[in-house]
């Protein structure tokens, strides 16, 4: 009696070239998201391999570009959740230097055209859900602060209003964010319970 193993199906070429025409655009993202060089290229390759290597997954007429995004966003999630898993066990002489965990100085990301979507795609579903819920002003303001990275004067100048109302604006965004957030932010050991 012979058993055959079923193969996967074999993906085609124009598969390969729809992923790799978004190959900048996930570097970018995965840039904004490690804001490390070397940290953004293992995120960008581990979510090219994902996608080829689990190409029979996706489904035709989905969005390639969310597909992808959403392989990047559970890749770095999962990666970070790994890393603050790991228990940290350093055995120091006094003699080395301190390891550098800042962003990397060096990186420099530009904000293009459509950027911003490609951010709120990164959101879990209902962090997303609850920041497009912000009303408008406020969801500008925290999406330019905290996604984009705008200084206030920018935003100021973006949303053409002053800095106090910016900075205003912020605040309550925010607030608002983290009540509707708190139990999100627990589930997650984001934070803890208040007492």
């Amino acid at each position: 009696m012979s058993t055959t193993a079923t193969l996967p199906p074999k993906r085609s070429k124009e598969f390969e070239d729809q992923v790799l025409e978004h190959l900048d655009m996930l570097h970018g993202v995965a840039l904004r998201l490690t804001r490390n060089k070397a940290d953004a290229e293992d995120l960008t390759q581990n979510t090219l391999v994902k996608a080829l290597r689990f190409h029979d997954k996706f489904k035709e007429g989905t969005y390639i570009k969310a597909w992808l995004l959403t392989i990047l966003r559970n890749t770095f999630i999962n990666e970070y959740r790994r890393k603050s898993r790991r228990p940290t066990t350093v055995e120091l002489t006094g003699a080395e230097p301190i390891e550098e965990t800042s962003p990397d100085p060096d990186v420099r990301v530009d904000m293009t055209h459509g950027s911003r979507e490609d951010l709120m795609e990164l959101l879990d579903d209902r962090v997303k859900k609850a920041i497009e819920e912000l009303p408008e002003d406020f969801r500008g303001a925290v999406i330019m602060a905290d996604l984009e990275d705008m200084s206030y004067k920018d935003i100021a100048e973006k949303m053409n209003c002053p800095l106090g109302t910016v900075m205003s604006r912020l605040y309550r965004g925010r607030k608002m964010l983290r009540d509707t957030l708190q139990s999100y932010a627990e589930e997650y050991r984001f934070t803890t319970k208040p007492e």
